[in-house]
């Protein structure tokens, strides 16, 4: 298996970032003070953590000046110190923990140690940046950075930009070293799915399912028998009050007798035979 990338990437700048910052702690050049009245033009002072050196250009580097300004005394410096100096620890545990977590002499890394060699790599970054912050902001301040006062001008000088450079690679390499928590957690996620794949799930109480029996639904409209089947009560409240009275038949009655004509024409016959017609008032359709 190849080594990733951001693991390389991360091997690489953590080593450059370490020997940037040993130099930074360790060089008298944080502050260079230079413009004062009683010395050459061409003298100047570099001021660092731990020591002030002199220097002409015709004459080399004298270092163990005295501190007269009480500069070693500051807050800054001495945080600086501290931070510098634990931000180195932090950075040789890192690459500690990162050349066993990347592979040399196995086929594939360990993510997790190489992923924790990251996150401690990127503290080391911040305990270096944090100092390196703090005297830049307080540079030119002579109550916080005593410094002797003016026409003499301090400024920057190359231990200072140095410490950034380094911080900024340590920052760098441990969040690319960070990344190789990435294929840990994929592969970790992939374990669990196959785990409950292989034993499925139980299910829970919300998700049981009851089949309950369905009611007897009654007609909305249903004929019984006289006195036979009716449900409990219906008896009882079908005998209650009484029966209405119906009303009879209604019939035309004609008040005329049509068969009346009919009985004198026999009588009439019966006595006397005649040739006239005798006209008799028979019923008609409307009369029965």
């Amino acid at each position: 298996m190849r080594t990733p990338v951001v693991m390389t990437v991360g091997m690489v700048l953590a080593p450059c970032a370490l020997l940037l910052n040993l130099v930074s702690t360790l060089a008298p050049g944080w502050r260079l003070v230079k413009g004062f009245l009683d010395q050459p033009v061409d003298v100047v002072l570099y001021q660092g953590l731990w020591d002030m050196c002199r220097e002409q250009s015709s004459r080399e580097r004298e270092c163990g000046q005295p501190d007269e300004w009480n500069y070693f005394t500051a807050e800054p410096v001495l945080v600086a110190r501290g931070l510098m100096v634990t931000s180195l620890a932090t950075t040789a545990l890192g690459l500690l923990l990162a050349s066993l977590g990347v592979r040399c002499w196995r086929d594939k890394p360990h993510f997790v140690l190489a992923g924790l060699s990251g996150l401690v790599l990127f503290a080391a970054g911040l305990c270096s940046l944090i100092p390196v912050s703090w005297y830049s902001h307080f540079l030119r301040d002579r109550d916080v950075l005593p410094a002797p006062a003016s026409p003499v001008t301090v400024h920057v000088s190359y231990s200072l930009v140095l410490g950034y450079l380094g911080s900024c690679l340590l920052l760098l390499g441990g969040f690319s070293l960070g990344l190789s928590f990435a294929p840990w957690c994929e592969e970790r996620c992939r374990r669990r799915r196959k785990a409950s794949a292989a034993y499925p799930r139980r299910s829970s109480i919300s998700t049981v399912s009851v089949d309950w029996p369905e009611p007897a639904l009654t007609p909305a409209i249903k004929y019984y028998p006289d006195g036979q089947n009716w449900p409990r009560g219906a008896a009882s409240k079908r005998e209650v009050g009484f029966r209405m009275p119906r009303p009879p038949p209604k019939a035309y009655t004609n008040p005329v007798d049509v068969l009346g004509g009919e009985a004198a024409a026999e009588s009439h016959g019966a006595s006397s035979h005649t040739t006239r017609p005798y006209h008799s008032s028979l019923p008609c359709d409307s009369d029965l």
